[in-house]
């Protein structure tokens, strides 16, 4: 009788792992957008500045400096993730940087100049 209790506590137990997991994929959009930028501290910059309420991952592609985004609609929308990447001075296709975001990288990050060696 212990071992029928103890099966059907895991079975139990891995139906609601389950459920969960499909829940919290559920209802989410994943995007990828050019974003400008240079070198592994672009990277850690950009995708810090992406990861607004709503977010559940970010990551931007140094090679082809695209930003894959997963986020809840719900929560956030591309706009406002864009605008917090250009905020942090990095451009995308959708949402320019002002100038004095951009001024405000370090040397090797100003993307617009190419002379970052890393």
């Amino acid at each position: 009788m212990k071992q029928i209790i103890i099966i059907l506590s895991i079975i139990f137990s891995a139906v609601s792992v389950t459920a969960q997991d499909s829940k919290d994929t559920k209802d989410v959009v994943t995007k990828t957008y050019k974003v400008d930028g240079n070198c592994g501290m672009c990277k850690k910059r950009i995708e810090e500045a992406a990861f607004v309420k709503g977010v559940k991952k970010a990551d931007w592609d140094k090679d082809k400096h695209t930003l894959t985004v997963i986020y809840k609609p719900s929560k956030t929308n591309d706009e406002t993730i864009l605008k917090s990447v250009a905020k942090a001075g990095h451009s995308s296709e959708l949402v320019k940087a002002e100038d004095a975001d951009y001024n405000k990288l370090p040397e090797c990050c100003q993307y617009k100049t190419n002379t970052c060696e890393h």
